[in-house]
């Protein structure tokens, strides 16, 4: 009798900290990335890596199960570059970096990131190409890459997308063609503006014909 109570406390003991190792890996992800950047206005400065539980994190968002779904540092003046830690929020739903002061490549492994909804970068220093592992994002609504240093074509894996609603690329180096396929149809030309892309009607010639 005193073994199955025991036993029965244990399972108590393990369920009730079970939220807090689901999401030590996501603690982990957000504390590699605060080592990353620099934080002149202290906006991370909540960010205790001692505490297993991010949640109680300002800018972070969490659900009833206490996994990360939101990440709001819009405008906050970081800077520095991305990692591919930040895959390891796999319930992210927003990530929301805009305005800020971040360079270097996007990691191919925010393709990862099944749940995501909206990704806002705009307003960056990012620079390089668009991975083509955003294919795998078929949840994603809103993309806005605006405002950017990123070259390259569109990958055409993008017409994958088929629950895309908003994509801005406008005021960056991309070049190429727009893909005729997917959604692509629906998005305005103010989300190319002030970029070397060019309307679909040119499909037929390849993106180096422009200079891409």
């Amino acid at each position: 009798m005193e073994c199955n109570q025991l036993h029965l406390l244990l399972l108590s003991l393990l369920l009730t900290i079970a939220p807090a190792f689901s999401s030590n890996s996501e603690g982990n992800a957000l504390h590699a990335f605060r080592v990353r950047v620099s934080d002149p206005k202290n906006v991370l400065q909540s960010w205790d890596p001692t505490l297993v539980n991010p949640c109680t994190w300002f800018h972070v968002t969490c659900d009833a199960n206490n996994h990360v779904v939101r990440l709001d540092l819009g405008n906050s003046n970081i800077s520095g570059t991305l990692g591919s830690e930040l895959a390891d929020l796999k319930h992210l739903q927003y990530l929301e970096l805009y305005s800020n002061n971040i360079g270097g490549k996007i990691p191919k492994e925010l393709g990862s990131l099944e749940n995501l909804i909206s990704m806002d970068l705009y307003g960056n220093k990012f620079e390089g190409r668009i991975p083509k592992s955003f294919s795998k994002l078929k949840s994603l609504k809103f993309m806005r890459l605006n405002d950017n240093n990123l070259s390259g074509a569109i990958p055409r894996e993008l017409t994958a997308l088929s629950n895309l609603k908003v994509f801005d690329v406008s005021n960056t180096h991309l070049c190429g063609t727009i893909p005729a396929d997917g959604p692509f149809g629906s998005f305005p030309m103010k989300s190319y503006q002030n970029t070397r892309i060019m309307g679909p009607e040119l499909k037929g010639l390849a993106a180096y014909d422009f200079g891409c």
